[in-house]
């Protein structure tokens, strides 16, 4: 853990970019050749150097919210993007503002709310919100068709929005998905059919917003609710007398995180396993824009390294950079920053001129935050 206390105990604030038109950034992903890709609540893909955080390209042609962005592994010129449209858009990163070089639909009923690209670059998944009163899907596709042949359809795992969805980084048959029913199912695609494909139910007892596989092997599931929950299960111990779950909190916002009593955060922007470090990073931040990287295992989230002054609303997104040992962040106020060793720190007149944009309010899509409706299946 020292170690990786340094690294962040370093960072500052090195760049700064806010789009003309103002907007919500909701999610990031890098390309290794040095690109941000960064998804807008004005349904726009926005190209960014990673570096100097200049903007160098943008996407439009989703009729509605996007779901997320992802690069292709092999091919790191190709970025996907899913939408409520009911599209998962395949773009060539070379071409700023062209057309899209791929195009993926399921029904006209789906309007999708998550997607994933598995680490062959051989499939694509997306969730679905409810279509009607129990229904929602996992859409599958095959990523190597340029007109996005459909492969089939699971329907029976969640009831409600399928808020993620969530390949293994190793394993291309391994899938985590999670939903508003408040379940986090995760599948082998190997054994087809979806009653088979089925390995294991977790049941958060909320409404789920967000997983993603971690651990030293990425046997684990990290869980977190929109009601500020999380949850941090061991798969590898399912068949053994270990207990599933390594840690849980029912709502992080009670923890006493920060020092002097003073309190915790107010949301959970979300987790990141480090590879390098052997540590799960956990993201949570304060209605104001601060932000509380911290660490978390068996014993709970420990605060590693407070960031303050850089944003003034909430943080919606966040990308680490081990090579460079950098994190990117994205929120509300419309601002992209990036955080690095050295960096210089704002000055007063610059924070205060940074804080009057964020009156900005704009309609975002958060998920539904109701209970799951049907009964659920234990893990």
């Amino acid at each position: 853990m020292e170690r990786l206390e340094e690294k962040l105990s370093g960072l500052s604030i090195a760049r700064r970019s806010r789009p003309e038109e103002p907007t919500y950034l909701l999610d990031l992903a890098q390309q290794p050749a040095g690109l941000l890709a960064v998804s807008c609540s004005n349904f726009t893909i926005h190209l960014h150097n990673k570096d100097t955080l200049s903007l160098v390209g943008e996407y439009r042609g989703h009729g509605g919210p996007l779901c997320g962005v992802v690069f292709s592994h092999a091919s790191p010129d190709l970025l996907y993007s899913g939408s409520a449209d009911g599209t998962v858009r395949g773009w060539d990163v070379r071409r700023p503002g062209s057309e899209a070089a791929q195009l993926f639909k399921g029904e006209p009923s789906h309007s999708f709310s998550s997607f994933d690209l598995n680490c062959s670059d051989t499939l694509l998944c997306a969730g679905t919100e409810q279509v009607n009163e129990e229904d929602s899907y996992l859409v599958f596709w095959d990523a190597r068709k340029p007109a996005g042949r459909l492969l089939g359809v699971y329907s029976e795992s969640h009831s409600d929005d399928v808020t993620q969805v969530r390949f293994h980084p190793g394993d291309k048959d391994r899938l985590a998905s999670s939903s508003t029913d408040g379940l986090v199912n995760v599948f082998d695609l190997s054994r087809g059919a979806e009653e088979e494909a089925l390995l294991a139910t977790c049941n958060s007892d909320s409404s789920v917003g967000a997983v993603c596989w971690t651990g030293a092997q990425y046997t684990q599931l990290l869980c977190l609710s929109h009601d500020e929950g999380l949850h941090l299960w061991d798969l590898a111990s399912q068949n053994t007398d270990e207990p599933l779950t390594v840690f849980s909190t029912s709502d992080a916002r009670s923890l006493a995180l920060l020092p002097d009593g003073g309190g915790g955060v107010d949301y959970l922007v979300g987790g990141r396993w480090l590879e390098d470090a052997q540590k799960l990073l956990v993201v949570g931040g304060k209605n104001g824009g601060d932000l509380h990287l911290m660490e978390c295992d068996d014993r709970g989230l420990r605060l590693l390294r407070s960031l303050q002054g850089g944003h003034a609303a909430t943080v919606r997104c966040f990308l680490w950079d081990a090579a460079a040992e950098t994190l990117v962040t994205g929120g509300e106020d419309a601002q992209l920053l990036l955080w690095k060793p050295g960096g210089e720190e704002l000055t007063a007149a610059k924070r205060e001129s940074m804080k009057s944009q964020s009156a900005l309010r704009l309609k975002s899509r958060p998920h539904k935050k109701h209970g799951y409706q049907k009964e659920k299946k234990e893990a």
